[in-house]
């Protein structure tokens, strides 16, 4: 007879012992399904890669190409800059070296372009024909009054013999390339063209690349002098074909290649295509592709054809939907032994469903009558009581007696559905050491399932979930320096004082605190003293205010306090002046005494609005205005405030569009030898070229640039501008004028300050004599060493240096004797009371007998009457400036400037 305990197929199979089993073949025929088009996609998609692949190599070739070419013509635009006019024999030997056909394929030339002027066309003609080229002329004329004929090409074939004296710049194509490479200095691509040493045949297209070759071999830096400067242009003709096809055969060989020039894809525009080109209608994918060069964009289309999806195709998707279905099999027939192993084990087991053996659940098992009579092993750990003692436990004593009833009523209710899980219950167990642990739980009757025979409790403790979310709470809400609340919960906090204040009227106040020099206090002491710092304040703040009042930190050394109820502003104003006296204090930090003061911003709910983010703004606003008014003290918000914060801002974002768009120029003010009574040198003075208000003087932006850094780009576009001038008042004939360049603090103390300036003089070629720096007299309130090794650095090579604005800082005789200094400038502000302000008289003598003990030079800055010139004269000032002599001029204005000035005396 059959044992008991086996089990037949057919049983196995049914739905209520198998469905697991149905359900796992189900899933794998689903994933094998699944697996089976993700490998058809893979496979196109490595295809469609493939394609991109070679889409992509095909551009970076055709570039790569280009590029080549385009360092073929600068080297030969280099020959010229070495030989300076180079023989048609010297060209030809030059072309044949290179080896076109071997290294270069697809040139069909290069040749070189002279530029001639109408009134040497004729000796042009004869000199040419006298080279051997007997029937050469200039073809065709056009207007002039300049001349671009062809006047080399190598190799010397009878085809491109047709060419010689092709005015090329008389084609509009050949002109819109020929000006482009001569105003930006580089290589630019004619459109699509017909070479003229050939017939006209439309299946051939053809362009052009030229190169400028310029006078004197260097490339000028202003596009006028381009233009004044060009010599010719070398430049090669290719075959689109003879360029394209070894490529696209070497790389592409099975897509179909359209190159059209632009981005139109019209007959009229196709430079090139494949020997495919009748399988328009027959591909799986295409790409399109702008190559851009030398001024030129093309238009690459690539498509795949039937050839290349034959090359490209794969065996592997079949293979998986058959071994999918195998697997499919295998684990439907594995999943049916794990039943029946299972069902085996309820038939002799079935204790084993109620028992739980998690750390973090109790398992009991209740009899009807509701007393314990098994409890899981995890009860020791949990609740500290021993397994094998509990059923001798009285429940009832250890559960919460609010919480009795319910377990209660959930224990009749399990009885009444055998079978079902009921609802969460939720209750306070007493542990072995007489704690109270929150716990939840459900009752689930188990009376006629085999080894169990009872009402199962399974219990949940929640003590260390519910300390871990208060725990979150804190980290989420709370600043964990100072224990304050974080801007999160204070956002929540004035969200609802803002709508309490919108129901009822009844005012409130919002206070915005920053630490007077807390960076300094940072910096100098370290974190831990600026944290101690910190702490103490919040401390401050949270005694002097009331329960109802909101205190928090919104990070760095910036904190808010939110008055809930005030009866108006003086009520605020008296809140400000007690934290003011609260906190201002000294307190010992680090062994050092440090004085603690605060500035405070006070805003009023909903006088001055009714939105949270518009009070946090304006509070802020606040705050800086007690700043700007001295520091520790009190300010309430105006509306004032907010358009000059406005303006301020809309002031910021025009200047660093400026800066980014270099509206920017330079204006030059003479400076006078008062014993030559002639120009020695000028200062570069920056101007904002603003384009509604016209020219701006720095004095009206210098202050903003500082504050938001756009100084130092600022500084170093001046810096270059001056250099430039420099060396274009050289060419012009001045070429003992000295260029001066006001420098700023930030600017100097910037990282890399020094390596700026000599990349900006190698870059420019100016010389060090000529470049004079003009540092603040601020600087001189920085570190002492920094500042010293910064101005050695700088005289080390060889500029001079002026320090600027001299009697407006602090300054000690043993500082100017120990800076490599060559030049004092005094204040204008000293010029300005000479000779009416005795005191003013006394400074500017005093400085002049200063300046000769150190031999230093000394600049008058400001001089606007004879008066005061007259005084300098006789005190011994060795140079001066002012609006006396010039007011500031721009380039032009200081070229007739100096050249007047050079044809008479000064002053007369």
């Amino acid at each position: 007879m059959m044992d008991k305990t086996e089990l037949s197929l057919s049983e196995l199979l049914r739905p209520r012992n198998g469905w697991s089993a149905w359900l796992t073949l189900l899933l794998a025929l689903l994933v094998t399904v699944l697996l089976w088009q993700v490998s058809i996609r893979l496979v196109s998609d490595r295809t469609e890669a493939r394609f991109k692949t070679q889409s992509l190599q095909l551009k970076t070739a055709i570039e790569e190409r280009l590029l080549n070419y385009e360092q073929v013509l600068a080297g030969s635009a280099g020959l010229f800059s070495v030989a300076g006019d180079v023989s048609r024999e010297q060209w030809r030997d030059y072309i044949t070296k290179v080896d076109l056909n071997r290294y270069y394929p697809g040139i069909q030339g290069i040749g070189f372009v002279r530029r001639i002027d109408v009134r040497d066309m004729a000796d042009h003609i004869a000199s040419v024909r006298a080279e051997g080229v007997r029937h050469y002329r200039v073809k065709p004329l056009g207007a002039g009054p300049d001349y671009y004929p062809i006047v080399y090409l190598e190799p010397d074939t009878d085809l491109n013999r047709r060419a010689l004296g092709y005015n090329a710049v008389n084609d509009p194509v050949h002109r819109v390339a020929m000006e482009r490479a001569r105003d930006e200095a580089e290589a630019a691509i004619t459109a699509k063209v017909i070479l003229v040493q050939e017939e006209v045949d439309e299946d051939q297209a053809s362009f052009l690349m030229y190169y400028p070759v310029f006078r004197g071999g260097d490339v000028p830096e202003l596009k006028a002098a381009r233009r004044v400067l060009l010599n010719g242009y070398v430049f090669s003709a290719f075959r689109m074909n003879n360029l394209i096809d070894g490529i696209v055969g070497l790389i592409a060989p099975f897509l179909d290649v359209r190159i059209y020039d632009g981005n139109e894809t019209s007959r009229e525009r196709l430079m090139y295509g494949s020997n495919l080109g009748s399988l328009d209608n027959d591909f799986s994918f295409t790409m399109s592709q702008v190559l851009e060069h030398g001024g030129r964009q093309w238009l690459i289309q690539t498509r795949s054809t039937p050839a290349f999806d034959y090359l490209a195709s794969d065996p592997r998707p079949p293979i998986v939907l058959a071994s999918g279905l195998a697997i499919s099999l295998l684990m439907f027939l594995f999943v049916l032994a794990l039943i029946r192993s299972r069902l085996m084990a309820q038939r002799t087991a079935g204790h084993y469903r109620a028992i739980t053996e998690g750390a973090a659940n109790v398992t009991l098992v209740l009899g009807r009558d509701g007393r314990a009579r098994y409890a899981s092993p995890s009860s020791q750990d949990i609740l500290g009581f021993d397994p094998e003692r509990v059923p001798d436990l009285d429940l009832q004593p250890l559960v919460h007696g609010d919480d009795w009833p319910s377990l209660q009523r959930g224990f009749e209710a399990a009885l009444r559905q055998p079978g079902e899980q009921l609802p969460i219950l939720h209750a306070r167990i007493r542990d072995a050491d007489g704690r109270w642990r929150d716990m939840e739980g459900s009752f689930t009757a188990m009376l006629d399932v085999p080894g169990v025979n009872g009402v199962v409790l399974s219990l949940r403790d929640l003590t260390q979930l519910k300390a871990a979310q208060s725990e979150l709470h804190r980290l989420a809400f709370y600043d964990p320096l100072t224990g304050l609340a974080n801007r999160q919960l204070f956002r929540d906090r004035l969200d609802a004082v803002v709508r309490r204040c919108r129901r009822s009227g009844e005012p409130a106040a919002l206070m915005f605190l920053d630490l007077d020099g807390f960076k300094r206090i940072n910096d100098t002491l370290g974190h831990d003293a600026g944290d101690a710092l910190l702490q103490q304040v919040a401390q401050w703040l949270n005694g002097s205010v009331r329960e109802d009042d909101s205190v928090a930190r919104l990070g760095g050394d910036e904190f808010v306090v939110l008055l809930s109820h005030v009866s108006g502003p003086d009520a605020a104003g008296q809140v400000a002046e007690a934290l003011l006296r609260r906190l201002c204090q000294r307190l010992r930090l680090s062994d050092h005494d440090v004085g603690v003061t605060v500035s405070i911003g006070v805003t009023l709910i909903p006088q001055d609005s009714d939105d949270p983010g518009t009070l946090m703004k304006y509070a802020d606003l606040a705050m800086y205005r007690a700043k700007d008014a001295g520091r520790n003290t009190f300010r309430f918000f105006t509306p004032a405030m907010n358009i000059k914060a406005a303006r301020r801002l809309l002031q910021q974002e025009e200047l660093a569009t400026a800066v980014d768009e270099e509206r920017f120029v330079l204006h030059y003010q003479p400076k006078v030898c008062l014993e030559t009574q002639r120009v020695t040198g000028v200062e570069a003075l920056l101007r904002w070229h603003h384009p509604d208000r016209g020219l701006v003087s720095a004095q009206q932006f210098i202050g903003l640039a500082e504050e938001t850094g756009l100084i130092v780009r600022m500084g170093e576009y001046a810096l270059r501008q001056a250099c430039i001038q420099v060396q274009a008042l050289e060419r012009a004939g001045f070429d003992a004028l000295t260029m001066a360049v006001n420098l700023s603090v930030r600017q100097m103390m910037e990282p890399g300050f020094l390596d700026r300036v000599r990349r900006i003089m190698t870059e420019t070629g100016v010389s060090p004599d000529r470049l004079e720096l003009e540092l603040p007299a601020a600087l001189l309130n920085e570190e002492p060493r920094a500042v010293r090794e910064l101005l050695v650095a700088l005289s080390d090579l060889g500029v001079r240096l002026i320090l600027d604005d001299f009697g407006t800082s602090a300054c000690s005789l043993v500082t100017l004797r120990q800076l490599p200094l060559d030049v004092i400038k005094i204040d204008h502000g000293f010029i300005r009371d000479i000779p009416y302000n005795v005191s003013a008289t006394d400074v500017a003598s005093a400085v002049l007998a200063l300046a000769r003990e150190l031999h230093l030079t000394v600049v008058a800055e400001g001089v606007e009457t004879t008066q005061q010139l007259n005084f300098l004269t006789s005190a011994g000032c060795t140079l001066c400036q002012g609006n006396l002599f010039s007011y500031p001029l721009d380039e032009d204005a200081l070229i007739g400037f100096l050249i007047r000035q050079y044809e008479k005396p000064l002053i007369s």
